[in-house]
């Protein structure tokens, strides 16, 4: 469970194991720390980011089909990463940065992410598809 710092309350402490997992879920997803880094100011649209828009942008490391883009950002929010943006409508097709995933994204700010390893990128798969919650 979060604790929040009492002295300023824009802080979240979470438990290693979520910042770790949470960690390893962008290292081995298909976007770059551009994209988080802009969502950090401003949401970003689904069709900004997927097919070749994304590539354009520098958002992703190859063209992504919308519902692979969808499917990636749908993980992310999952891990706590990422969350959809809602207007007065209700649920858009835009997202931004939990206080996780700015936590993250200003550990790269201005630097491309670690490459993952192969246990990495096993680890984030198999969790990924099991939908295991550590």
């Amino acid at each position: 469970m979060p604790v929040v710092d009492s002295q300023n309350p824009n802080i979240f402490v979470y438990p290693q194991s979520t910042v770790e997992r949470a960690e390893r879920s962008l290292v081995c997803s298909p976007f770059n720390v551009s994209l988080f880094e802009v969502m950090g100011h401003q949401s970003v649209s689904l069709t900004a980011i997927a097919l070749e828009n994304g590539l354009k942008h520098g958002y992703t490391k190859r063209p992504l089909s919308e519902l692979a883009c969808d499917n990636a950002l749908g993980w992310l929010i999952q891990v706590g990463v990422l969350r959809r943006e809602v207007d007065g409508q209700g649920i858009t097709d835009s997202f931004r940065l939990t206080p996780l995933g700015r936590q993250l994204v200003e550990q790269y700010q201005r630097k491309n992410w670690r490459t993952p390893s192969w246990r990495d990128r096993f680890y984030d798969a198999v969790i990924r598809w099991l939908r295991i919650p550590f």
